[in-house]
């Protein structure tokens, strides 16, 4: 079912792959009969396991092929190949806004540009009745013309049409630009939805940084959701305050407080611009040398990565080193601050995200791609509060007499955690993480211990993460690893762990675990096929790794291979090389073997 370079997709060669997301592959594309180049976007084969998804997929294309605007990128065509649905779309060579924003403030005239042709975009589509769902910059293209295009319209449209694994999920936008009411996973999304997305553009053009950001998608969904806009002028003094105004407005957490359209949006920002008497320029935010340092150093592991995964692949140059300017935080970043942990994700689980996972060059030289993941959808928090008990009362007091402490914090996450509240748990400990200082050594191994003890393993294998990190490269102990390695493992099962562990920060410590958790997830999360390229993957990569032994026989188990397993765990239960977690659980697994 695969795409290849060379092979003839009906009337289009495959020339390069140029792209790829969680929700599908682009190809750059040659077509013979019209002499063009065109670029090919294919669904995930996800897509295809929903039996009338191809009649869905079929009508929703026809409407987004109705949208005729010079800065829309048109859809040819669409069709399928071995039953993988794919779109037909204009070829635009160029770049994206993201790239672009990554080298600096943007000039007068790129500002405008953005503003005009993006929402001239905007305005046409939703005078359809069609809503993008997913404005960023990275679906922003710039030809070497200087011409700006949205893209991907529709893609999120023609994903909701079906009822796979995917198609949930994949709506649920970019973390960093999602509005509230998506994130909410509200149905009855209106043309607020992209205003607010479009929004957290025009800040981030103008204050220098997006207003939300944050260790894990999940922390900054939770900021869209109830945290308060940081205000233009405190993140950046030169902000004029009528586009403050303009900004706060676009950005309400309640879409009937926002702009009633895209041209009212467009007319108030601009008018803003003259009133203030200043040039429409991108301005930059003023950091300290050191500070820009660190952001240069820090910024791959704090920022989440983009999906490449632009409708018309830009053209592929070679990767430049970004600029500090836009990476700026402004303030510490929580860990783990979510409010829904423990919640069951309606969707089976990739990569926020835009998280998606890169596979090293290393992995890609002699291993089938790896699947993307993607993930899980937000569940809307339930209606109303518990009753405290004394012993939560008693930890908030000693939290109120010593605010700044992290034990304080610690402690009352622990037993909120073993009062049965997760969600609160887990906001006390990015509260404990975040006071505590990224070099504590003893208190996020004192918390990783704790938390390991109540078998909360997301927790615990985010805090042997942190400790870690505190140690130089090859001298963190045995037990520790052997800790982290259990914890990781065994969070892996879980819907939510991507949210919270990074695949990729796992990889930084230890790849082929990191290739064995993604396999497991996928595994326990509906997604067989995945979890045995995973498998596939690891065991070329390191085949003697005890993790993918046992991952294999889970596996095996899955798939009604119970002879194959039990030889394995067999095998597992009496090495004495093996650590005593992977021997007990081999323990544990047979006996589910009849």
């Amino acid at each position: 079912m695969s795409f290849n370079v060379g092979e003839n997709i009906g009337p289009y060669r495959i020339m390069e792959q140029l792209g790829q997301g969680g929700m599908a592959t682009v190809y750059k594309a040659y077509h013979a009969a019209l002499d063009r180049y065109v670029a090919l976007k294919v669904l995930h084969p996800a897509f295809h396991e929903d039996q009338t998804f191809a009649a869905r997929f079929q009508r929703e294309a026809r409407v987004v092929a109705k949208l005729e605007h010079p800065h829309i990128v048109p859809v040819y065509d669409y069709a399928e190949h071995e039953k993988r649905p794919y779109l037909v779309m204009k070829f635009i060579e160029g770049d994206t806004l993201k790239a672009r924003l990554s080298k600096g403030p943007l000039s007068a005239d790129e500002i405008a540009g953005v503003v005009n042709s993006v929402g001239s975009a905007l305005a046409y589509a939703h005078k359809q009745g069609i809503l993008h769902r997913d404005i960023k910059p990275s679906n922003v293209l710039i030809a070497k013309d200087g011409e700006m295009y949205l893209a991907d319209f529709g893609l999120a449209r023609i994903a909701q049409a079906g009822e796979s694994t995917l198609s949930s999920d994949s709506i649920m936008g970019t973390p960093q630009y999602i509005s509230p009411e998506q994130a909410l996973g509200k149905k009855d999304l209106d043309a607020g939805t992209d205003i607010y997305s479009f929004g957290v553009m025009l800040y981030e053009m103008v204050v220098g940084q997006v207003p939300f950001s944050a260790d894990t998608p999940f922390s900054i969904i939770h900021d869209h959701i109830y945290t308060p806009l940081p205000l233009p002028m405190d993140v950046n003094p030169k902000v004029p305050e009528p586009v403050q105004r303009v900004l706060l407005k676009a950005l309400a957490k309640d879409r009937h407080d926002r702009y009633a359209s895209v041209n009212e949006m467009i007319g108030a920002f601009k008018n803003a611009w003259m009133e203030a008497g200043v040039p429409m320029e991108g301005t930059a935010v003023i950091v300290p040398p050191t500070t820009m340092k660190q952001a240069a150093r820090t910024a791959g592991k704090v920022a989440a990565a983009e999906p490449v995964m632009a409708t018309v692949a830009a053209k592929k140059s070679p990767k430049k080193k970004r600029s500090a300017w836009p990476l700026v935080a402004g303030g510490a970043v929580a860990l783990f601050a979510c409010l829904f942990v423990m919640a069951v994700f309606r969707n089976k689980v990739l990569d926020v995200s835009d998280q998606f996972t890169q596979v090293p060059a290393q992995a890609t030289a002699t291993n089938p791609p790896l699947p993307q993941k993607v993930e899980p959808e937000l569940p809307t928090p339930p209606p109303g509060g518990l009753e405290e008990s004394p012993e939560i009362l008693a930890a908030r007091e000693a939290v109120d007499r010593n605010p700044n402490d992290p034990d304080s914090h610690l402690q009352l996450a622990l037993v909120l955690w073993d009062q049965g509240q997760p969600r609160s748990a887990l906001e006390e400990l990015a509260q404990a993480a975040n006071l505590a200082g990224p070099s504590n050594r003893e208190f996020f191994l004192k918390a990783a211990e704790k938390f390991m003890m109540r078998e909360a393993w997301v927790a615990s294998g985010g805090m042997y993460l942190r400790v870690i990190q505190t140690y130089p490269e090859g001298e963190v102990p045995p037990e520790i690893m052997m800790n982290f390695r259990e914890s990781v493992y065994k969070a892996s099962q879980e819907p939510e762990m991507p949210l919270f562990l990074f695949f990729e920060r796992i990889d930084r410590v230890d790849q082929p675990l990191g290739l064995v958790a993604r396999g497991r997830h996928s595994l326990y999360n509906g997604r067989m096929e995945d979890a045995k390229i995973y498998l596939e993957n690891v065991k070329k990569m390191k085949p003697d790794l005890y993790e993918a032994f046992l991952f294999e026989a889970e596996l095996n188990m899955k798939d009604d291979h119970a002879d194959l397993a039990k030889g394995i765990l067999l095998s597992l239960s009496s090495d004495l090389g093996a650590s005593p977690w992977i021997r007990e659980m081999a323990n544990t697994l047979l006996k589910k073997i009849p």
